[in-house]
């Protein structure tokens, strides 16, 4: 697992027409309307995303497979992450709790879901390598459990006098980070150096010479990162007014919209080679996804938010830790025979249609952290 963006994508670069749009909806005061910016912006993030996984596949090929999939894994999901730091720094923690929360439902449930109904209804039965996704699925009990862990420290210790504190509660979600980014840390080292054999369904691709220069791959994921940030700007500037325009919740605009706009590239990516009967890279785009979130960009953010002064913790409500949990228990139970139909992939989708139904019914839950009482 563990590895970034592959090959086979399909154009996304027409998007970036809406890069100006973006700009002028956000600069010319006669234009300026939120849910435009906001609507633009989260259009034009999906494009750079793809380049900068267009970028970092050239330079995998230079640098060699070893740190070409560590460069792959840490861009991989650098959309996402520059989204959620610009969140954090506007205070917007519930917006970037929920955006973990969606990325790794999301791509567990609605990635892994479509892949398999599209490629289901080419081929009756499709398989992939069993021991590879029993160790990513496994990666991924092990974030839902030190996910859920804050959550039960705050009921258990909440019910003795001077048992629960915001301080205790930041130490506690700090460790788990440091745990959490050392795990992630020899994920990498086992699916790309000591057991890589094991993970060679993953590489079923074509090997051929890079497409770009290293020069041309260099600029191409430097402009792309840099405009990435200057739209997750507007995006999140804009994402108050929207979600008020539209009557939506914070956590609904974190799990469904943030992450489905952050993940977009290599949504269409993992379903194109589910269609080609590539399952092994289907699912190592869907479930490697979900691991660089909640074992690297998850942890990261708790260790920027104490850079910025907003210490975040871990303590997610009720209803997002169900759907992590759940969606880890479906995949679990789906992946156990190394093969996959049309079914099971609408089975996935109708479980995701079904929490994105939960979110948008779901009032707003202030949690210890965010301003309010849990």
């Amino acid at each position: 697992m563990g590895k970034g963006k592959h090959r086979w994508k399909p154009s996304t670069n027409w998007l970036l027409i809406f890069i100006p749009v973006a700009v002028l909806l956000e600069y010319v005061p006669s234009l300026h309307n939120p849910v435009a910016v906001f609507a633009c912006s989260g259009l034009a993030i999906i494009p750079l995303a793809a380049l900068m996984g267009q970028a970092t596949e050239n330079l995998a090929t230079y640098l060699g497979q070893g740190i070409g999939g560590l460069l792959n894994a840490t861009f991989g999901n650098a959309a996402e992450l520059i989204i959620a730091l610009f969140a954090l720094s506007k205070g917007l923690i519930s917006v970037v709790k929920a955006s973990i929360t969606g990325s790794i439902i999301g791509n567990i449930l609605f990635v892994l879901g479509l892949s398999m109904a599209m490629g289901g209804f080419r081929f009756e039965t499709q398989t992939f390598n069993r021991t590879a996704v029993r160790t990513g699925t496994t990666s991924l009990l092990l974030a839902a459990i030190a996910l859920f862990t804050p959550t039960i420290f705050h009921a258990a210790a909440s019910e003795r006098p001077g048992g629960w504190s915001p301080s205790t509660e930041q130490n506690l979600s700090l460790a788990i980070a440091i745990i959490l980014f050392l795990s992630y840390g020899c994920t990498l080292l086992f699916s790309l150096k000591t057991h890589k054999a094991l993970f060679a369904g993953d590489n079923d691709m074509p090997h051929g010479p890079a497409e770009w220069s290293k020069g041309k791959a260099i600029l191409v994921l430097f402009v792309a990162t840099v405009l990435t940030a200057f739209l997750a700007e507007f995006l999140v500037g804009a994402v108050e007014s929207t979600r008020k325009s539209l009557g939506l919740t914070e956590t609904f605009v974190g799990i469904i919209i943030v992450a489905i706009v952050g993940n977009a590239a290599e949504h269409t990516t993992a379903v194109l080679v589910a269609m080609k009967d590539k399952m092994d890279l289907s699912l190592s785009i869907a479930i490697g996804s979900s691991l660089q979130i909640s074992l690297f960009v998850a942890p990261v953010l708790v260790f920027a938010s104490y850079a910025m002064g907003k210490p975040m913790n871990f303590e997610f409500t009720l209803p997002e830790l169900f759907a992590v949990i759940a969606s880890v228990y479906i995949i679990a139970q789906i992946s156990g025979d190394g093969e996959s139909n049309w079914l099971e992939g609408i089975q996935l989708l109708a479980v995701y249609l079904i929490l994105a139904i939960l979110f948008y019914f779901l009032p707003d839950i202030k949690i210890a952290g965010e301003g309010g009482a849990h």
